[in-house]
Parts: C-alpha cells; sequence; structure tokens
C-alpha cells in the first residue's frame, strides 16, 4: 500500500500502486487505460528510479525521452497524467520537492493534419451518394451522425427508445462500451447527456427504421457482435472517394456538423450544448479556426455598413 512506501521505493512501483488506490473505479475505463499506458512508459524510460532520486532533471529527462516518440500535445497529456501522482508523493514526503515545477514540455513536429470535416458542398454529395435501404446499416449511422454531430460512441447507444418523434428530439444518455467488448455505460460527462433537435425527415426515417426493434437495445449492435471504429470509418472512407469528396472520419462528421452551423450563423454557446461539451472553451478551442474566419467576415460587413454611412 502507498502508506507503507518509502523513498527508497521505485518510482514507478509507486504510481502503479497509487492508480490503483485513487484511479480505480475512479475514472472511466478509457482514462484508466491511459494512466495504466503511462506507467509502462515509466518502466521504459526510468526503471530503477527511486522516490528520493526524482528532482526536476530527472522528471525532466522523463518528459523528454516521451517527448522522443510522440507529438508536444501527447507529451502534455503525459505530464498530466504523472502530476498527479508526483504531487501526492511530494505531500507524502516522499519526494523532497515538486520536481514538476517549471517542467518544459517538448515533443515532434505535429504531423501534416487529414481533412477535418466536408463543406456544405461536399456533405450534400455524400449524403446523395448514400444507398438506405430499408434495414439499419452504416449508412443510416453515418446519416444519423452528419445530423446529430454525436460522437461515435453515443450514436452506437442509440436505441428505439431514444427517439421522441413527436418533439422530433433524440436524448443521448448514455454510450456503447465498444472498447472493451459493449455494454452501455455513462456519457462522457454530465453535459453530454442532452436532447438534440433533429429534422422532420430523419424523424419520419428512422420512425420506419426503428418500429420494430426491441425498444431498449441499441440499434447500431447486433446481437452480441464486436463493433469497431475502424469498420465504420472504413466504411465512410469508401464512400467519399466513391462520391469524390475529401475522406474523413466518423469523428470528422462531428466536426462537419459543428462547422456548418457555425457558418450558419449558430451562436457558440447552442453549439457547444448540441455537441454535449463541457464548456463553450471547448468549442471555441476545437474550432477557433472558423470562428476566425467568421469574424473576418464581419469585419468586412461593419467595414462596408460604415462606407455606406458617407
Amino acid at each position: 500500500m502507498l502508506n507503507e512506501l518509502s523513498g527508497n521505493d521505485l518510482f514507478c512501483n509507486y504510481y502503479k500502486e497509487w492508480i490503483s488506490v485513487y484511479k480505480e473505479n475512479a475514472v472511466r475505463q478509457v482514462t484508466l487505460n491511459k494512466y495504466h499506458l503511462a506507467h509502462a512508459w515509466i518502466e521504459r524510460l526510468a526503471p530503477d528510479m527511486k522516490l528520493s532520486e526524482l528532482d526536476r532533471i530527472s522528471y525532466q529527462r522523463i518528459l523528454n525521452g516521451y517527448a522522443k516518440e510522440h507529438e508536444r500535445q501527447t507529451t502534455m497529456d503525459f505530464h498530466h497524467l504523472l502530476k498527479g501522482a508526483v504531487l501526492d508523493a511530494v505531500d507524502d514526503g516522499l519526494v523532497p520537492r515538486d520536481p514538476t515545477r517549471k517542467a518544459i514540455v517538448k515533443g515532434k513536429p505535429p504531423r501534416p493534419k487529414k481533412n477535418r470535416y466536408l463543406n456544405q458542398f461536399e456533405l450534400h454529395r455524400l449524403l446523395a451518394g448514400l444507398d438506405l435501404g430499408s434495414e439499419i446499416s452504416w449508412e443510416w449511422f453515418i446519416l444519423l451522425v452528419a445530423k446529430t454531430g454525436l460522437r461515435f460512441s453515443e450514436a452506437l447507444a442509440i436505441t428505439p427508445a431514444d427517439f421522441d418523434f413527436t418533439r422530433q428530439t433524440l436524448s443521448v444518455n448514455k454510450t456503447w462500451d465498444y472498447k472493451n467488448g459493449g455494454g452501455f455505460v455513462p456519457t462522457k460527462n454530465r453535459s453530454s447527456v442532452r436532447k438534440v433537435q433533429i429534422d422532420w425527415q430523419l424523424i419520419v426515417q428512422f420512425s420506419v427504421l426503428v418500429k420494430d426493434l426491441p425498444e431498449e437495445r441499441p440499434i447500431f449492435v447486433r446481437g452480441n457482435e464486436k463493433v469497431y471504429n475502424s469498420t465504420a470509418n472504413n466504411t465512410l472512407a469508401r464512400l467519399c472517394k466513391k462520391s469524390g469528396v475529401p475522406v474523413i472520419t466518423i469523428h470528422g462528421l462531428r466536426h462537419t456538423h459543428a462547422s456548418l452551423l457555425l457558418f450558419a450563423g449558430v451562436s457558440i454557446a447552442s453549439v457547444a450544448k448540441r455537441l454535449g461539451h463541457a464548456s463553450m472553451n471547448t468549442t471555441e478551442k476545437t474550432y477557433l479556426h472558423i470562428i476566425q474566419e467568421l469574424e473576418n467576415k464581419d469585419v468586412d460587413l461593419v467595414m462596408r455598413s460604415l462606407t455606406s454611412l458617407v
């Protein structure tokens, strides 16, 4: 246990025990996996380092070693995964002083970014090329995400009971744990629990599709079969190529949805709520380039308006 450790114990062993005490059953499995991955990197980068030897230089060397193979943002995430445990070790007197203070986060140059979203014309071409049959398919999944902006796991968890065909809304109140064999799990955060307004055409289409399906079963998961994100992305890539538009991912459809709303003049607050973001800051950070482009258009509009006053 943590209270039995001393400064002579290995940092990697302390971190493993810290994860067990503070993070197991306290965070989502996907987050817990990140902590375990960080532990594996500590074992690789500093297998023999004792807690008493953990100072600013040794901690910086760990970050630098990780940064050699990762981009700066990924290294920053790694730093945050370690920092909580290190500060607890400082508080417990196992590490003399805070080694994370003034840590420099480095990293490899970011890879060229792939297309993250489609414009309105490209999305129209993609959706027009969908083969929407009378049974649930990945193409129906693509249509739903494109028109709602749902996350992949949120869309997988949708059941017939989540549709309110009278009020034209779709309730998002759970996700599908596709990474760990399936099953319903809570949403990413409390803000992710929401009702998404959907258009009448989608309402009519899905009212027919789901009328004979079990009310509480996810409509896009067949029986006990495992679902893979790559399967959906491969289907979308094929359809993008067929339609002659840039290849994007399922998450790119979510970006497309948000981008089109912003370009249409929908407020950041409304977009954030529709996407289930915990804060408008997340929306602003993710779509900063679009917001800046809209601000430039606003400046042009203001100048034209002022010029017309003369």
